[in-house]
């Protein structure tokens, strides 16, 4: 009789949570499972808030889904993901991204974007996202009321990610909340670097607008 199968030691599991994602990756496609165990307890969550966020309020229910299928197709991707290509984070945000996508053009919701208009910098609003979301960080005891604004400023910020048009909301989170620089958006997303530059840019001015009773006070405060 065969002997039963060994649980992983303790020295595999440390050397696995040490890991980079693309490495997990590797390991995962020539049948190391717990790899992926590890990539998925790392990434289940920021995953899940992009996808969440990208459907916005009104598919908010069709979240679990189209997170369930990015991870599908991960799985069913796992022999042809390459590190030579784009970063294994950059590479599953852009698999959630076009599922996403899909299931925001089949709801009717896309809308046409890019028009023309002026170009404000890249800058447009400065210090948004940091400013509501760590803004109590900087004070060392912040107090009721402070926390109370701030809270109230990421709420309202959430909902105007909400108003924006699918394809600017999805630059905005791609690039202020996950990392990626405008080159690997255009390269991930195969549209231009000034279509990326673009949505941007509008995506920003709008937030700018809609956030402008908070972003008052953060100037005044400066």
């Amino acid at each position: 009789m065969s002997a039963l199968p060994r649980a992983p030691s303790a020295k595999a599991a440390t050397e696995r949570d040490a890991m980079p994602d693309d490495q997990l990756m590797l390991a995962y496609a020539r049948g190391d499972g717990a790899a992926f165990d590890v990539l998925y307890a790392r990434h289940e969550g920021g995953l899940f808030r992009f996808v969440k966020r990208l459907l916005g309020t009104r598919l908010a229910a069709q979240a679990d889904e189209v997170f369930q299928d990015t991870w599908v197709r991960i799985i069913s991707a796992r022999d042809s993901f390459s590190p030579q290509g784009a970063a294994w984070r950059t590479w599953a945000f852009t698999i959630a991204h076009n599922l996403a996508m899909d299931r925001l053009r089949v709801s009717g919701r896309e809308v046409a974007l890019d028009s023309a208009h002026p170009d404000d910098g890249d800058d447009a609003v400065p210090a948004l996202d940091r400013g509501v979301r760590g803004a109590v960080d900087a004070a060392a005891h912040p107090s009721a009321e402070e926390l109370a604004f701030w809270r109230a400023a990421g709420r309202r910020l959430l909902a105007c990610l909400d108003e924006l048009p699918p394809e600017q909301r999805a630059a905005f989170l791609l690039h202020h909340e996950d990392g990626l620089t405008v080159e690997a958006l255009a390269a991930s997303l195969e549209i231009g670097f000034e279509t990326v530059r673009s949505r941007l840019r509008y995506g920003l001015q709008k937030l700018r607008g809609c956030m402008e009773r908070y972003l008052s006070v953060l100037e005044q405060r400066a």
